[in-house]
């Protein structure tokens, strides 16, 4: 009994993929239930597609936003850079004028050298 119920299942594993072609290749005898199939089948379709879209269109705002913070930080620094280059504008311009009316600039004080500290020197090792 032992060494032929291995050899059952296996039969019967073996035969089942035909049976299951067998089974698919006939259409069903109530052409209502082909009907309910098809739909059930495009309802199922339609609503992965609704899922699909719906997480396509949750991810482009995610992408919106993170454009907009993007575009935002740019404008600012754009503007943090705008400030510096008409600063530095204006104190050429006024350098210029004093240059061309031969006054004399003030120029901002020379920043102080720092000294490089002496590092201890290693005695000779005995």
């Amino acid at each position: 009994m032992k060494r032929h119920f291995p050899a059952a299942i296996a039969l019967g594993l073996v035969l089942l993929p035909i049976w299951a072609v067998n089974a698919a290749d006939d259409p069903p005898a109530d052409p209502t239930l082909a009907r309910d199939q098809a739909k059930s089948v495009s309802d199922t379709v339609k609503h992965d597609a609704k899922v699909v879209a719906g997480a396509a269109k949750d991810g482009a705002k995610q992408v919106a936003v993170a454009a907009k913070k993007v575009a935002h930080e740019v404008a600012v620094t754009s503007k943090e850079g705008a400030q510096g280059v008409a600063a530095t504008a204006k104190r050429g311009a006024a350098r210029a004028k004093a240059a061309v009316n031969g006054e004399k600039t003030p120029s901002p004080p020379a920043k102080p050298v720092e000294k490089p500290r002496a590092s201890p020197q290693k005695a000779p090792a005995p």
